[in-house]
């Protein structure tokens, strides 16, 4: 069985939730803040964990208060910690978050995670039947250095190009598989996308990514489900109808999921059902890191649908 991980950002999610997000130089009033632990890196790493996957997390933390928190958190999720350092002269990630109608708006103040080096990345000795996943919450250029690595070693790496970012030149090629939703693959295929366009639309412009040739990639659709280009070939696999509370981390936990099941050896297919089962128990609680699910209610709620 391989092991899963993470080059990526921790992050405190500060947490406000309102009737309705506020119009530009507007104020409204809010019904309850909450503070979570977040970040897009110990999102997935907390997936992969409950998912019963060896994981372990690349970062780095401030040594303030959230900093500590933090640590405390991933460690009871069973993430090894080794590979995170404590920077002096940096804040702790943080991420500001509006929950209005189950949709949000997050702002990400990077602090220590922007520091994550190539070093850092230098740091996992991995090997064949790894996987090494990374989001853009860290520097691409430590991102690359991560993926060069795992490629030297046979692991299979991930990518999930969030938040929408333009993409360094030749990033993609080193991915195996590329998870993004319908605004950053716009952004990376330069084209206008929505949520209810036709899967055609869709396939169009991951068609369009400059990838390596085998490169699988996945776009996530919210309740619409997944539309996978697997061997150039679309395969969708059909979304789950669910009363959302907050999609804050639905699509770490998708991320989180198809990892820790590719590290056991699982077909890509039947990964990607298991990923979107899981996200779908995700949106159904508050919280990124905290609202992911655990391998026996994935497995409990695909013993129902079967």
């Amino acid at each position: 069985m391989g092991r899963v991980f993470v080059a990526g950002s921790i992050n405190m999610d500060v947490v406000a939730t309102a009737d309705r997000h506020p119009k530009v130089g507007e104020t409204v009033a809010g019904q309850a803040v909450h503070y979570f632990p977040g970040g897009k890196g110990a999102n997935q790493a907390v997936a992969a964990a409950k998912l019963g996957a060896v994981t372990a997390i690349v970062g780095r933390l401030g040594t303030d208060a959230f900093g500590q928190q933090l640590r405390t958190f991933l460690a009871a999720q069973g993430v090894d910690l080794a590979l995170v350092k404590d920077t002096a002269n940096a804040h702790t990630g943080t991420a500001v978050i509006t929950i209005a109608d189950t949709d949000n708006t997050i702002v990400v103040v990077p602090g220590a995670n922007a520091l994550v080096s190539a070093e850092d990345v230098a740091a996992p000795v991995l090997a064949k039947g790894d996987i090494a996943v990374s989001q853009f919450e860290i520097p691409q250029a430590t991102i690359g250095e991560f993926f060069k690595r795992a490629r030297a070693a046979g692991a299979t790496t991930i990518l999930n190009p969030a938040p929408a970012l333009a993409c360094a030149p030749g990033l993609l090629e080193l991915v195996d598989i590329l998870i993004l939703n319908e605004t950053e693959l716009g952004l990376l295929a330069q084209t206008a996308l929505h949520d209810t366009d036709e899967p055609v639309r869709f396939i169009e412009a991951a068609r369009r990514l400059p990838t390596g040739p085998d490169t699988i990639i996945c776009v996530t659709l919210g309740k619409r489900g997944v539309l996978a280009l697997i061997g150039g070939e679309p395969s969708l696999i059909a979304g789950r109808a669910v009363k959302a509370v907050d999609t804050t981390g639905a699509g770490d936990c998708f991320v989180g999921a198809l990892a820790a099941r590719l590290a056991h050896g699982t077909a890509i297919r039947d990964a990607l059902a298991y990923a979107n089962a899981a996200a779908s128990i995700c949106v159904q609680r508050m919280g990124a890191a905290p609202s992911m699910p655990t391998a026996a209610e994935v497995d409990e709620l695909l013993a129902k649908r079967a």
